[in-house]
């Protein structure tokens, strides 16, 4: 019976870890990642949102069109997201164990891109596509 209790008890031998200032870093970490979980959340719902309003909307010539490809480029985005930021939030969690942080750079650079990207084909998606006579937006 000693020994299922055993696992319970705290050892007076081992010091405890709860440094304040390490588990702030730790919340900030993970503050981060969530932060990254909703950015690609959002990018693979706005690629979604590319694609369905296709049936709102439909071209006035028959055929896939090119939309489909803009919201799947917002989806595989959101989903590359979902992995590197898991990767990132791993590797943070083990520096800050180690105590051997550093910020990273690339990884500001590399998302800014990615919207810098998305954005632009955002852009030439919505003012490459024929106006039909029905829309409530007139060409000046």
């Amino acid at each position: 019976m000693h020994l299922l209790f055993k696992s319970t008890k705290v050892d007076a031998d081992k010091p405890r870890r709860l440094n304040p200032s390490r588990v702030r870093e730790h919340q900030a970490n993970e503050r981060t990642y969530l932060a990254w979980m909703r950015t690609a959340i959002a990018l693979m719902g706005f690629g979604v949102v590319i694609v369905r309003l296709r049936t709102f909307d439909p071209p006035p010539v028959p055929g896939p069109g090119n939309g489909w490809k803009l919201g799947l480029v917002f989806s595989l985005v959101g989903l590359m997201t979902v992995l590197l930021s898991t990767g990132h939030y791993f590797a943070v969690r083990r520096d800050i164990e180690e105590d051997t942080y550093e910020p990273a750079d690339r990884w500001v650079i590399l998302l800014s891109l990615a919207v810098i990207l998305l954005g632009a084909g955002v852009i030439y998606f919505a003012f490459a596509a024929p106006l039909s006579p029905m829309s409530p937006v007139i060409p000046e």
